[in-house]
């Protein structure tokens, strides 16, 4: 068995969810200043357990979604480092190591309920698209949405895409 390259950073999910139009769901976090407020579905996964579960879970958990099909995943983790300033505060993470999901969503969009988290992790959510998802999100997971966008890039639609579907 090889050892863990990253020991020091947590294991996460992270989900991105394309609608049939290819646009992607995002979440204002709930009681986050502006202005870096927008990002995708994440969050840990349990000892033991498998990361497509743990991915499903928190979708449902955060955004009440269940209704989905596969489309893919990164390969190995996608790593980032928390800055000195989340550092100070404490905790035993360095950072995290996120595997992330595509997911398509299959239902209609009153299946989103943010009240399946207490408490919950968003206030409000909309469809965008893929690539304006590196500026909206905060600075220090900035490389890792823009990993995530280039993973994912063929899932999406639009013509700032530039998706030949």
């Amino acid at each position: 068995m090889t050892a863990d390259p990253h020991p020091l950073h947590r294991a996460n999910v992270g989900l991105v969810l394309f609608n049939a139009e290819g646009l992607v769901w995002l979440g204002r976090r709930a009681a986050t200043p502006d202005p870096w407020t927008w990002q995708f579905p994440q969050g840990g996964v349990d000892e033991g357990e498998d990361l497509f579960q743990a991915a499903l879970r928190e979708l449902e958990e955060e955004t009440g979604v269940t209704s989905v099909t596969y489309l893919g995943q990164t390969e190995g983790w996608i790593v980032y480092d928390y800055p000195p300033d989340v550092l100070k505060r404490g905790g035993r993470w360095r950072g995290q190591k996120q595997v992330w999901f595509a997911l398509r969503f299959t239902g209609e969009d009153p299946e989103v309920r943010l009240d399946g988290h207490h408490p919950p992790e968003f206030e409000a959510w909309r469809w965008a698209r893929l690539d304006e998802t590196p500026g909206l999100i905060i600075p220090f997971k900035k490389a890792a949405y823009e990993q995530v966008v280039a993973a994912f890039r063929r899932f999406a639609s639009g013509p700032a895409e530039g998706n030949d579907r």
